[in-house]
């Protein structure tokens, strides 16, 4: 759980326009010290290796991220589907099934839909869109 707590504020942190500038600032001092040691191989590595092991890092503080809101946003739509009187509460356990039982599933769904033409204007007003 300190894991999900620390990566979630790096995320925080990582994403705010603060770290963009403070990251710019680097690149921009890295690249005015390139004639002071001769743009040699050593300056280039310095860039290289410090942007590879943060790239990297960042593939799991973002991966993380992603799960935890991928999970919220599971929950919520779980929450819906069980308030519904008329959902399927069987969609509650998808998780639990293969890709080609989701893909038969997915083509049962489309075939309910193409059975029913959308007329947008018996839409409620607040659902109709508004020309722009």
């Amino acid at each position: 759980m300190k894991f999900a707590k620390f990566s979630q504020k790096l995320s925080l942190w990582a994403g705010s326009p603060g770290t963009f500038l403070i990251a710019l600032a680097l690149i921009a001092i890295w690249g005015m010290s390139g004639p002071v040691f001769g743009f040699n191989d050593t300056w280039q590595l310095v860039i290289n290796t410090s942007t590879t092991i943060i790239t990297f890092l960042m593939v799991f503080l973002i991966q993380n991220t992603q799960n935890r809101d991928n999970d919220i946003l599971h929950l919520k739509i779980d929450e819906l589907l069980r308030a519904t009187k008329d959902a399927h509460n069987a969609l509650l356990s998808l998780d639990s099934l293969d890709l080609e039982q989701l893909e038969k599933l997915r083509q049962e769904y489309k075939e309910i839909g193409e059975g029913e033409p959308l007329k947008l204007d018996e839409l409620p007003p607040e659902q109709q869109q508004k020309p722009s």
